[in-house]
């Protein structure tokens, strides 16, 4: 049966640097044989969390008693092998849409107290995070944490982060990271025991090909999402002195 990994995409940015690492190890993924898909939390329609745990024990569990699109992506993780959870770092934290996520999987989880397992355990993951600046190992750590919580086995080199300004597409170190953990993880869910977690060499006649691919795909996704997210950012730039959007972000997709 083929191995299935889910990219989870927590950035509003369909073309940010967000998408972009988590394009990167989604593709060695799939070279390395697993059907992969990317979804993206901002396309959903999904409810903050109403803590019904906290006043019985019983109500959380699956499938959540908010009936929204997360039923859709309970689906998805439950035939899922794997995940790659991708997000932007706000303040220190994962992005609000994230964090919801988050919350709302405790479905699975809280498992354990009504049928005795947790429905992600075996489940294999891995992180990545992106920001302007500090955070991104605070994000991770934090995630890592929940998600072993939840039973999930966390694989060598299974992280990636970028916590600088400009196109990730143009660091070599973090384009090797998010390689990587494209390979972990489907390494782990194949149950395979390399030589080597982590490797460089090997992957000098694939990456600048996915490279290429993610840029365009990103570059595509830009001229589609900007249409609407424009029209919202134009009229502060209507009402403020700012430089027009497409010269304040041209060059970090």
């Amino acid at each position: 049966m083929e191995t299935y990994i889910l990219g989870i995409n927590g950035s509003p940015r369909k073309y940010g640097n967000t998408f972009k690492l988590l394009s990167i190890a989604m593709k060695v993924a799939e070279h390395f044989g697993a059907y992969t898909e990317i979804i993206h939390l901002y396309d959903y329609e999904i409810k903050p969390c109403i803590g019904c745990l906290s006043d019985m024990q019983e109500a959380c569990q699956y499938p959540c008693v908010l009936n929204d699109d997360m039923r859709e992506i309970y689906d998805k993780m439950l035939k899922a092998n794997g995940f790659i959870i991708a997000t932007p770092v706000y303040w220190y934290s994962p992005s609000s849409q994230m964090k919801i996520f988050i919350d709302r999987i405790t479905v699975f989880e809280n498992m354990i107290f009504i049928n005795g397992k947790c429905l992600l355990e075996g489940k294999v993951a891995g992180v990545i995070a992106v920001g302007n600046d500090s955070g991104t190992i605070q994000v991770i750590a934090n995630l890592y944490a929940i998600l072993n919580s939840m039973g999930i086995i966390i694989p060598p080199w299974a992280l990636a982060y970028y916590h600088e300004k400009g196109d990730v597409l143009n660091n070599n170190s973090a384009v090797l990271d998010a390689a990587n953990v494209g390979r972990s993880i489907m390494m782990t869910c194949e149950n395979m025991k390399p030589d080597k977690w982590y490797v460089c060499e090997e992957f000098n006649k694939i990456l600048e090909d996915i490279v290429d691919q993610v840029r365009f795909e990103a570059e595509e996704n830009y001229k589609l999402q900007m249409k609407n997210r424009s029209k919202v950012i134009s009229r502060l730039v209507m009402k403020r002195k700012i430089k027009p959007l497409e010269q304040k972000i041209k060059n970090n997709f």
